[in-house]
């Protein structure tokens, strides 16, 4: 479900709700319900304030509350056709259960950082809540989760945080996937960051040629230590230094346009869930949709758009294009 564009109006809505639920008063009219909210927002709210939560609550797709408020012309008051009906029982779908659950397992790793150990006791509270209400879900057979997934890598996380904080170079053991043996590195550490269930450090070596800034993997950290030696305070925006990348991949070149046409069936969903903040829809007819990112070309693209298999086609660059029909031909020749 999604959350209400307006804290005031999630507000509203609950108070609504309650009132139509409650038993022991009349059924209310339209002005009965502006009389209890306002009292119970401590507001004087308009008719048209009301009218408007009420059809937001029948029909808004976004709130998908889809209440079934009915009206009697003859008593001109409200109702639920369902007298069980609640805004506060409807069901969380299966995608918000999990990413609460990864959610509370990102904090359960970390709960030697300070920032987390202040609420600690309300993390463990949420965390067997969780728990108890995932294992009756399954036990239903309505649900199956995923195993909490575990980030290898993680016990680094506290010692680095130090180290951003305290202007700290430290030295690390990292053991690439095209190399035999560990790398060792001295780094000025500047961001974590978290990316498809891996933490990645985000920093400038020493070890390169002009001190450039490199993405470590933490799970592929093999060991770490401390140098006892600082560095110079760096304006460091990871906003910035993001902003037109898919993924944690930043490569020197400048961001491109890149074109995409998408089926309308895929494209629902990519309307849905943007692939970038750039995204703009371009064109959207029966046959195609049409969308425009502003984005450096990386890894992290390509690998997306390949998820969408036949459902997309590259319009520009030209050389992202050529670089997806050469994937395409490579797969075609692993099942011939």
């Amino acid at each position: 479900m999604l959350v209400p564009k307006n804290k005031d109006a999630v507000s509203r809505y609950r108070w609504i709700d309650e009132r139509l639920r409650n038993k022991r008063l009349p059924k209310p009219t339209l002005e009965n319900l502006i009389e209890y909210v306002s009292e119970k927002m401590d507001a004087v709210l308009s008719t048209r304030t009301i009218q408007k939560d009420i059809q937001d609550m029948r029909q808004d797709p976004e709130l998908n509350y889809m209440a079934p408020i009915v009206y009697d012309r003859a008593s001109k008051t409200y109702r639920y056709a369902d007298e069980n009906f609640s805004i506060s029982q409807l069901p969380i779908e299966e995608a918000d259960l999990q990413g609460l659950e990864i959610a509370i397992g990102i904090l359960e790793q970390f709960r030697s950082l300070p920032v987390v150990q202040q609420f600690e006791d309300s993390i463990l509270k949420i965390a067997a809540s969780l728990k108890i209400n995932r294992e009756a879900l399954q036990n239903q057979g309505l649900i199956k989760f995923a195993r909490t997934t575990q980030y290898k890598g993680a016990e680094h996380i506290p010692f680095i945080v130090d180290a951003i904080k305290n202007l700290e170079i430290i030295r690390i053991a990292y053991q690439s996937f095209d190399r035999d043996e560990p790398k060792e590195h001295w780094v000025e550490p500047y961001h974590l960051r978290e990316y498809q269930h891996r933490f990645y450090l985000i920093g400038k070596s020493q070890q390169t040629r002009g001190g450039a800034v490199l993405t470590f993997a933490l799970d592929r950290v093999v060991e770490i230590w401390p140098t006892m030696k600082h560095f110079d305070q760096k304006n460091f925006d990871d906003a910035s230094y993001f902003k037109h990348a898919i993924g944690i991949t930043v490569s020197d070149g400048d961001p491109e346009e890149v074109l995409l046409s998408f089926t309308p069936r895929q494209a629902k969903y990519i309307k849905s869930q943007p692939i970038h903040a750039s995204q703009k829809v371009l064109k959207d007819t029966a046959r195609e949709c049409h969308i425009s990112l502003q984005v450096v070309v990386n890894p992290e693209l390509i690998m997306t758009l390949l998820s969408y298999g036949a459902n997309v086609t590259v319009l520009q660059p030209q050389s992202l294009a050529d670089k997806m029909k050469e994937e395409a031909q490579h797969m075609l020749k692993n099942y011939k």
